[in-house]
């Protein structure tokens, strides 16, 4: 008989169970007596030797990335350290190439050598694993994904907000015909910030053009082949909403091979405010959101974990977005 097994019965998750047998942490009073119940039923006795052992602390946390090559997660990797380093810690980075199986088995190496906590960064919605991690009392904190979990802290930004502010400039500056060059279908980020910019579409009274949205991933490379894509449509784009600025920047590289200029003939707007998007010129219009700062409360937030200085249930921090105006928009000059 297991924690597991008394999680099942009751119908919660392994972490509930854990705080209701331990007495720590909140938990409500109803479902407090559902977990007693269960473990009554099922004759469960929880290992008082177990309970009794401190644990040991190894001053280490894992840090789990989809792809260290985009701008991006270096900002947040850095913030991360930042408050790591204050504190005493060293940060495991693991990069998983948006991989699960990479995943999965970083966590396991993760786990070999008993890190104090895990942050995971835009990665894949499964909960099993962090499930696990929770019943091995191994806090967890997500960032740059919302993940629906009863025991687990988030910190995002508002990407529908974003795209919205992202899309509006483009309205407000004439622009009718705004195609979106989007990231992954399959991620929350990037169905998110289409949401978004299909929310400014309504908003305007322009009407959405399935055409118009074209999926890729998260990269230059796509893009460029994205950018391809829309490019070719008739009547022809005037302005691209890109689901980040990697996919902005190619955009405009595949304009410039059709012989389009930036602005004078589309307009682009990236979003995460990348370092390179203040040194390309025209420098990139996009949504700022604030990387470094984000690793660097994610970190605060597992430590309080760690620490045991909170306890509750799961926090949500959601920054607001921040449009920063730059070079590759301009004002959409009406046809004759």
């Amino acid at each position: 008989m297991t924690i597991r097994d008394v999680a099942r019965r009751a119908g919660v998750g392994v972490a509930t169970v854990s705080r209701v047998l331990n007495g720590t942490g909140y938990v409500k009073a109803e479902t407090r007596e559902r977990v007693l119940a269960a473990a009554a039923e099922l004759g469960y006795v929880p290992s008082q030797l177990a309970r009794g052992l401190v644990r040991r602390l190894s001053g280490t946390v894992g840090l789990v990335v989809p792809d260290i090559t985009n701008p991006f997660f270096p900002l947040i990797t850095r913030g991360v350290e930042d408050a790591a380093s204050e504190a005493g810690y060293t940060v495991f980075l693991c990069n998983t190439d948006n991989d699960p199986v990479l995943e999965a088995q970083d966590v396991r190496k993760l786990r070999e050598h008993r890190v104090d906590g895990i942050i995971f960064v835009g990665t894949t919605e499964r909960r099993e694993l962090v499930d696990q991690l929770l019943a091995d009392d191994i806090p967890v904190v997500v960032m740059d994904r919302q993940l629906e979990h009863a025991d687990v802290d988030t910190v995002t930004v508002d990407n529908v907000a974003g795209a919205q502010a992202a899309c509006r400039h483009l309205i407000e500056l004439g622009h009718r015909r705004i195609a979106h060059a989007a990231g992954h279908q399959s991620t929350r980020t990037g169905q998110d910030r289409c949401q978004g910019y299909r929310m400014a579409l309504e908003e305007a009274d322009i009407p959405y053009d399935p055409a118009c949205v074209t999926w890729g991933d998260f990269t230059f490379e796509s893009g460029f082949r994205v950018g391809q894509v829309l490019l070719g449509l008739s009547p022809r784009p005037t302005a691209v909403f890109a689901g980040n600025d990697l996919i902005a920047l190619g955009v405009i590289r595949a304009a410039e091979e059709a012989g389009l200029s930036v602005p004078d003939d589309l307009s682009v707007v990236g979003f995460d405010n990348i370092q390179m998007a203040a040194l390309v010129r025209p420098g990139l219009t996009t949504v700022r959101q604030p990387a470094r700062e984000m690793g660097r409360l994610a970190m605060t937030m597992l430590l309080e974990r760690i620490r045991g200085e909170f306890s509750g249930p799961g926090r949500r921090h959601v920054y607001p977005p921040e449009l920063i105006v730059r070079g590759t928009t301009r004002r959409r000059e009406p046809l004759g």
